[in-house]
Formats: structure tokens, sequence, C-alpha cells
């Protein structure tokens, strides 16, 4: 991802970080990226580890919330097998994060802009 010093001039994708990304999914529950390494030429870099994370989504009354999660994980039985807890880890977290932004949002003290108007002025508008 481009960074908040790249222009976009600068955006151009790194040929020596590239990866082959793989989807798997069993449709009900969420999805399992592998992300397998590979030379600028697309062959294989086994000098960089094989990469997996983890993807679902919760319900909430504003739609679809996508959770997204590593899976530190040697294969892809493994990482389907930490699916289960690592999900349920990282959207325990999010709870946690949007109940603490909600309860900051509430305690915020409004506050407002720009200079008071004159006392005794009504607070009407006024047309020039």
């Amino acid at each position: 991802m481009a960074t908040k010093t790249e222009t976009t001039n600068d955006i151009k994708v790194d040929p020596n970080a590239l990866y082959l990304e793989e989807i798997f999914t069993d449709r009900r529950i969420g999805t399992i990226r592998r992300m397998t390494p590979v030379k600028k030429d697309g062959n294989k870099d086994t000098a960089r580890p094989v990469l997996f994370s983890g993807e679902t989504q919760v319900l909430t009354p504003a739609g679809a919330l996508p959770i997204g999660f590593e899976i530190g994980a040697g294969s892809l039985e493994e990482a389907a097998e930490k699916f289960g807890q690592l999900a349920k880890e990282a959207i325990e977290r999010t709870v946690k994060e949007l109940q603490e932004m909600r309860r900051q949002a509430a305690s915020q003290i409004v506050v407002p802009q720009g200079p008071l108007p004159p006392v005794g002025s009504g607070g009407k508008i006024q047309m020039p």
C-alpha cells in the first residue's frame, strides 16, 4: 500500500515483495488467503515464508462488518484448524474496539466553532 509520503508519481509495485494470492473458502464461515512469495519472474521464492490470513463477517445493524486476521500456520490444514479460534478472538477484539470508540465519542464535549454571538442578539439569522 502507498504511504502518506508517496505521491502519485511514486506509486509502483515492489518487484522484490511479490506474492501469489490464493483464496480458499468453505462458502459458509469465511475465507483463508495463502500468500506464497514469488520472485519477480513468477517462480516461488523459498527465502520468504508463506503467509496465511483469514476473513469472516459479522452482521451488524449497519450491515456486514468484515473481520480480518493473520493466521500463523505452516500449512493450509493448520490454518483451517486455527481459523475458528482466531476468528473468535478477532471478533471479540473488534467488538471491544467499537465499544471503546463509542464510549469516547459519547464522552466528547461539543464546543461550538467560532466566536459566540453577542448577548441579547436573540440568535436570529440576519440577511445582508
